[in-house]
Order: structure tokens, then sequence, then C-alpha cells
């Protein structure tokens, strides 16, 4: 058991990004240097980040795919480096089973799979072999408006968990993501935050992943980039705190740890 994750509905976690990328929607190429990697991943841990997901491949809308030898050079020796050097669990946000499979044995203990299974069938194998936690994210390959979004992932999540299953990884390690700015239209994705609580009745522990993506932007001029949608960000996230969400996946760690500590206090009376 990775102990951090023994809190989880005691008090928000808080997931810091890494995107060791060049095109990433917010920061790309910011960190796409190793130690200029490393730097950012202990400046997030002393900011009071539960955990750092890395990440090789840029995921935005419009995204320019890497092959898996790509995604690994950038990002097992920043995941190797980082397992010696921080007390805190590393994720490898990925939806390849061999990238995933060289994470876990660089020192990762979290994978992040975008496709929530759906995408690479030898993941759960792969997951399962390494006793690793994975979060479950909802997407869909194109955005239909007509959707009964939350009855979507709802469908998705029971194929999800069944092939979970069928590769033997307890429910004790699953966690699940409404995958905000995957495969939804923004009122979807308005739609997700607010129903958060049927995603939460499946009992499992929550991630949202709202942090400067696109769905915020409407409440911003069209020339503020993504890097000062900070506020916009923290009301996301908290609403979705109140709402249930267990995790918080970000850029900004120490507005969100004081921010989560405050709604912590009042939602789940931590002292």
């Amino acid at each position: 058991m990775i102990a951090i994750l023994k809190e989880l509905g005691t008090r928000t976690l808080i997931m810091g990004v890494l995107n060791v990328t060049p095109d990433s929607f917010s920061d790309g190429g910011l960190f796409s240097d190793h130690a200029t990697a490393v730097k950012h991943a202990r400046e997030m841990k002393q900011a009071g980040a539960d955990i750092i997901d890395v990440g090789g491949e840029s995921t935005r809308p419009g995204h320019t795919p890497v092959g898996a030898d790509e995604e690994q050079r950038r990002v097992i020796p920043v995941i190797r480096e980082l397992a010696q050097i921080l007390k805190v669990p590393i994720s490898i946000d990925t939806y390849r089973a061999l990238t995933a499979q060289a994470a876990l044995r660089a020192g990762a203990r979290i994978v992040n799979d975008v496709w929530g299974f759906q995408r690479d069938p030898d993941m759960p194998a792969v997951v399962a072999e390494h006793g690793a936690f994975v979060i479950v994210m909802h997407n869909r390959a194109e955005v239909d408006a007509s959707l009964d979004i939350m009855a979507d992932m709802l469908r998705f999540f029971e194929h999800s968990l069944a092939l979970a299953r069928q590769a033997g990884i307890p429910d004790a390690r699953l966690i699940l993501d409404p995958g905000i700015g995957f495969g939804k239209t923004a009122d979807q994705n308005l739609e997700a935050l607010r129903r958060l609580p049927e995603l939460k009745a499946l009992g499992f522990p929550v991630l949202v992943g709202a942090s400067r993506k696109s769905v915020l932007s409407r409440f911003y001029h069209p020339q503020v980039p993504p890097r000062d949608r900070l506020f916009g960000t923290l009301g996301a996230h908290l609403a979705a705190v109140s709402r249930g969400a267990d995790i918080v996946r970000v850029h900004d760690v120490q507005a969100h740890v004081e921010a989560c500590r405050v709604a912590d206090i009042l939602l789940r009376n931590v002292p």
C-alpha cells in the first residue's frame, strides 16, 4: 500500500503535474529538459504535492502523438531520479502498456491511464503484475453533444472495471477520473463536475483534473493564456471537492494545498 493513499477520504490529496513535453497546452517546453523537470518536481513536493504525475506525451486536443520509444526517452530518466530523491509516489501518465511497464520498473507506483484500459489491451496485465495503483479515466474518441455524459461515463467505467477485475487488479487499487476536457463539450464537462456524486456512488476514490483547461476559458477574456486560469481552476476543483473528489490534479500546487486545506476543514472536519 502506498502510504499517502491511506489518507484517501480523510483529506484532499494534491497531484502535481509534470509535463516533460514540448507541446502540452499550458506548460509545453518549460520542463522538457531533465534538470529543469527534476527541479520543478522538487519544488512541487516542497509546496505540498502528495503525488507527482509525469507525462511524456501531450493529450491536448489536436496533439501530435509520439511513439512509445520517444515517450519513454522523455519520462524514464526523470522517473528514475525522482523515485530515488522524493518521498512521494510517482505516477506515469500514459495509455501505453510498454511505457507503463518501463515506468513502474523505474520506480513509478501509479499508472494514470487516460483511456481507462480501453486503448492498450495489455495495460491491465501490466498494472496487475506490478501491484500498481491505477487512475482509470473516462475518454471518448469523438465528442457527441447529444449524450447524457454521466450515463456514458457509467457505461465506460463498467467496462473498465470489468477489464481490471479480469486482470486481477483489486478494487482497492482503482481510482476513477471523469476526464474533464477529454471527448466532451464544454457543457458536458461542467455537467460531469455537477454530477460527480453519481460517479462517487460507484464506491471508488475520484480524481478530478480541470487545471487550466479550456472548459474554463469561457470565463476569461480570449487572450488570457491557460497559465493565468488559476482562480477558475480553484473554483472548479473546490466545487469538485465539495461533491466528493478525493484527489485534484494541478499545475499550481501551493494554491491548491492552501485552498483544499480550508475546504477539508469545512467539509471533512479535518482538524
